[in-house]
């Protein structure tokens, strides 16, 4: 069976979270979105897992689904070209902080449960550990191979996915907080990890670069914040709908039931290049190293992005592919496309009418984006939109990037274009 999982989320018991963001509104948006299992992020905070287990009953081996008289208020907001099942699979996000090797580690880490009561094992090794109560996503001192630990202890069909392995300031492989190799994060625990992800500032094909990673599959997700972003990155199975059929897909190097991810473009990420925030610096890498890793503005330390970082630690050309590659799509989400083609931002109100017609007479996100016939959008939102999907599934897209926690900004049209597009429809 083939399905759309992101695995990757959190509540809104974590910091810099929608206040909607919950249970209901992400049955809401994941059908919306396109998407069919959803980790519930936050599974260690107390008041987080409470809800989990009023508001979720069993489904299928190792899923969830939401009750019914807590799904039934939100059934009247979906399309009926967008409705379909969705599934929650139990999910957290740890944040490590602690010395290895003579240098101050911050490391995030994923870990998914089949079960409560897998969670609930977790939860309370950690609870002894650290504080829990007051971030969705812990932070704690603890190591990164003690938490991988802990967590096969706790059942071993638990998963442990380091979390978006380049960011510079939390992750196993970035420039300020991690490691150079996964294996000296992990040390003697390494092989019980079987998927790396990507993060938004990366796309498999920098991944490739390094043959470390060959061991492991590459995964993405969206990280979100907030309902409306989920899905964003993703994941594409095609196996049994069940944690099982998740996790073989990952153990196990010979099957293929994860098919492919979809991914942001890497330079839209927040830390795609190098750059200084604060003076609205952005830099290649090349520019870094020829300002000697400083600022030009102010003369301070930037922010070395994940294109350097992979350009540091590469030991494979460009355009080899990795023994465990999937395929993979570059994505532009639906309301930011919209807004381009109008040339207004992607909360306003004008977009909003015609993202929300188009899931009324299309289907989901993903399918606009993805498969839906040209002629079909062009009906339903007009050429100029139509000519912006067009291009975005071939890549013809100029992207500012991200820089230092600053996303990168896209453009599809120039003003010219826009105007040219609906001349050439007024004159039809």
């Amino acid at each position: 069976m083939k399905f759309t999982a992101d695995l990757h989320i959190h509540s809104h018991y974590s910091r810099a979270t929608a206040k909607n963001l919950d249970l209901e509104h992400l049955y809401l948006w994941c059908q919306l979105k396109g998407v069919h299992i959803v980790g519930t992020g936050d599974f260690v905070h107390p008041a987080w897992l409470k809800e989990l287990e009023e508001k979720l009953e069993p489904a299928e081996e190792g899923l969830f689904k939401l009750r019914a008289k807590f799904a039934k208020p939100m059934d009247a907001q979906v399309p009926p070209a967008c409705r379909g099942q969705v599934r929650f699979l139990l999910t957290v996000e740890i944040s490590n902080i602690y010395k290895r090797l003579d240098k101050v580690r911050k490391v995030h880490n994923l870990i998914w449960s089949p079960s409560f009561e897998a969670a609930k094992k977790i939860q309370a090794k950690l609870g002894a550990i650290g504080n829990i109560k007051s971030d969705g996503r812990p932070i704690l001192g603890l190591d990164s191979r003690d938490l991988l630990e802990i967590t096969l202890e706790a059942d071993p069909m638990n998963l442990f996915v380091p979390a978006h392995i380049w960011t510079p300031w939390f992750s196993a492989l970035g420039s300020m907080g991690g490691f150079d190799r996964i294996e000296d994060c992990f040390v003697d625990l390494t092989d019980h990890i079987y998927a790396v992800e990507t993060g938004l500032s990366s796309d498999p094909v920098m991944n490739w670069r390094l043959k470390q990673l060959d061991r492991f599959v590459l995964v993405s997700n969206s990280d979100a914040h907030s309902p409306s972003k989920v899905g964003r990155e993703a994941n594409l199975f095609d196996t049994e709908f069940s944690y099982r059929g998740i996790y073989n897909a990952l153990k196990d190097p010979k099957d293929k039931g994860l098919v492919s991810t979809q991914e942001f473009f890497p330079e839209e990420g927040k830390y795609h290049y190098d750059g200084h925030r604060a003076c609205q610096t952005r830099l290649h890498p090349r520019e870094t190293i020829k300002n000697k890793g400083l600022c030009p503005v102010c003369g301070k330390g930037v922010t070395v992005g994940v294109m350097a970082r992979v350009e540091e630690l590469a030991d494979r050309p460009e355009g080899e592919k990795s023994p465990r590659s999937r395929p993979y799509k570059n994505l532009i989400t639906l309301p930011q496309l919209i807004g381009e083609a109008k040339d207004v931002g992607p909360a306003a109100k004008a977009v909003e009418q015609v993202f929300h017609n188009m899931l009324a007479t299309i289907g989901n996100e993903c399918h606009i984006l993805c498969d839906a016939p040209l002629e079909q959008i062009k009906k339903s939102a007009g050429d100029v939109i139509a000519e912006g999907v067009s291009r975005m599934r071939e890549g013809k897209v100029d992207i500012a990037a991200g820089y230092d926690g600053e996303y990168g900004t896209i453009k599809i049209f120039s003003a010219k274009e826009r105007k040219a597009i609906d001349k050439q429809l007024a004159l039809f």
